[in-house]
């Protein structure tokens, strides 16, 4: 009993993806990611596991609401998250950031980055706008301001339930991710709701015997329709072409350059589930750029 407890103890201590351990995932599964399908729950990890940020330190959320085909996920990265990317610049220098007030003084001078602010405390307004200056070493400040009929289309869209119910911090999170864009080339896609298969099947962890340990992994890989594992990724292959095109990616550099850091592959091929996880974030970086304002 006691050497199957250390061995069992030893799988759940094992990394299986990025720096999580199985432990790791089942904590995430039934707190954070509580709800997710296999699929959603495999892309949430693949997403944390691509732009470094953690979930356990609150810098990204998985959001999971009752869509009318079935569950839904979303994924928010909070301001924590943003900074904790953009302090992985070598000439990050900070930045500033505020809700505008109808009530308060304020000017921005848009050729320096500077802005003068003087929020009327006592009497403040409702809030029209929000500024972020992005400053950078050796490199001009980025202003960026956010009024609040450009995000008018955000309060009414998918996530609009929590856009009302925190709107300052939604609008200045705004301005602070498109001034770090500008500013460091940091792209945030998030948003962009995820629905579980109409057969969902329940989260199961790995199968796991003192004899023979499996091989570790989030999901396995099998077709969909019937049909065989080769004739499922071809269609996969097809759909990704079209997303490449949506992406304005044309040449096959630059397809392989933005498969090779977008999909992460245990082995030399990439298997089906991992194909579905890069397809999903591309969906994502297609909606990002869609919602994206004209910066």
């Amino acid at each position: 009993m006691s050497n199957s407890n250390n061995q069992l103890q030893a799988i759940n201590e094992e990394v299986v993806v990025g720096s999580y351990t199985q432990k790791h995932l089942d904590t995430l599964k039934s707190t954070i990611a509580k709800g997710t399908s296999n699929e959603q729950f495999a892309l949430f990890v693949q997403t944390c596991v691509r732009t470094g940020l953690d979930p356990f330190l609150n810098q990204i959320f998985c959001i999971v609401y009752n869509g009318k085909d079935g569950p839904v996920m979303s994924m928010q990265i909070a301001v924590e998250g943003i900074v904790a990317l953009a302090k992985k610049h070598p000439q990050y220098k900070g930045f500033i950031a505020s809700e505008i007030r109808a009530n308060d003084l304020f000017k921005a001078k848009m050729h320096t980055g500077e802005v003068e602010h003087e929020p009327d405390v006592m009497n403040p307004g409702e809030t029209i706008g929000a500024y972020c200056i992005a400053y950078r070493e050796d490199a001009p400040n980025i202003l960026v301001i956010v009024r609040r009929d450009q995000i008018e289309h955000l309060v009414k869209g998918r996530n609009g339930q929590m856009w009302k119910d925190y709107f300052d911090d939604m609008i200045v999170k705004h301005a602070i991710k498109r001034a770090f864009k500008r500013q460091y080339g940091i792209e945030v896609s998030e948003d962009e709701p995820t629905a579980a298969p109409a057969e969902n099947s329940p989260y199961e962890r790995r199968d796991i015997t003192p004899e023979t340990p499996p091989t570790p992994a989030i999901t396995q890989p099998e077709t969909t329709d019937g049909g065989t594992e080769e004739s499922e990724k071809q269609k996969l292959k097809a759909e990704m072409k079209q997303k490449y095109k949506q992406l304005g990616i044309t040449d096959k550099e630059a397809m392989g350059a933005h498969m090779q850091e977008f999909c992460k592959t245990k082995g030399s091929e990439p298997t089906i589930a991992e194909i579905k996880g890069y397809l999903k974030i591309m969906d994502l970086q297609i909606q990002a750029a869609a919602d994206d304002l004209p910066v």
